[in-house]
């Protein structure tokens, strides 16, 4: 994360923040009609919600239709099957999509909030295989932590280190962890899912913002690869599961000024 990223997220909790904004409590003085005018309201939305899904379906195609970036750089990664190449993660498959998930030199433990995010890459691996997609997360972590972490998770996903190389650094998903000094404290407009995730992650605020959110998308082409698409913050939205389907139920996200505080390692939860 780099230090206006930081200041971003303090002035109101950059664009993730824009989620809660303006919460109340929905299930108090909310109007209530009869099935004719219930079913009238309903079929305005819908054609809002069909214009919503053409439009999704066209940036869609615009993604596909990005000019390509070729990657030369020789990167290496630490697998559980020993070093390897950028080239070698596609694991026999024409495409990659890489998650570079927050869990830095420093972190004891995941995040918590890209734990939820592998949980949604984990379930659905045999599907974007069976399309020739392979799915792997990077991190800065020694591979010993993530395999140690990946193992209480249950996860199946690959995950790889990218700690003896540049790769999270040149994609904007990792910074030097002396730029968190110049961020501004919690106290003073960082949001409280901040402090909360970075005790989370065993690890202090400096070095918990030294890791970003980020989507990578490369596809190999006779030997060569090349980035076709990238995204971070609210961009890698699409990855949590469950805000699609909270944004349909009465009370939809019901954060508030509380962003994300809810989230926790799915097994964290208890018992509810």
């Amino acid at each position: 994360m780099s230090i206006h990223q930081a200041r971003d997220i303090g002035a109101g909790g950059g664009a993730w923040n824009a989620l809660g904004k303006g919460r109340q409590d929905v299930m108090t003085d909310h109007k209530v009609v009869g099935r004719a005018e219930w079913q009238a309201a309903r079929q305005a939305l819908l054609e809002r919600e069909k214009e919503h899904t053409r439009m999704g379906d066209e940036l869609a195609r615009q993604r596909r239709q990005l000019p390509w970036v070729r990657v030369d750089k020789p990167y290496r990664f630490d697998t559980e099957q020993g070093p390897a190449s950028l080239a070698e993660l596609f694991d026999g498959r024409s495409q990659l999509l890489v998650y570079h998930f927050m869990f830095g030199p420093s972190y004891q433990a995941g995040d918590p909030v890209n734990s939820s995010i592998a949980d949604t890459l984990d379930a659905q691996l045999p599907h974007l295989q069976a399309r020739d997609v392979t799915v792997v997360l990077v991190s800065q972590a020694p591979l010993a932590k993530l395999q140690a972490y990946k193992q209480r998770m249950g996860w199946h996903l690959p995950w790889v280190s990218a700690a003896n190389s540049d790769f999270n650094v040149d994609f904007g998903a990792s910074a030097p962890e002396q730029l968190g000094q110049a961020i501004v404290p919690p106290q003073d407009g960082l949001p409280p899912i901040v402090a909360q995730n970075a005790a989370a992650t065993g690890t202090d605020i400096a070095g918990y913002l030294s890791e970003s959110p980020v989507m990578s998308a490369f596809i190999l082409q006779d030997g060569a690869v090349y980035q076709s698409y990238g995204a971070t913050w609210r961009g890698v939205e699409f990855l949590m599961g469950y805000y699609p389907i909270l944004d349909r139920a009465p009370k939809g996200r019901d954060e508030g000024d509380a962003w994300q505080l809810w989230l926790r390692r799915h097994d964290e939860y208890g018992n509810r």
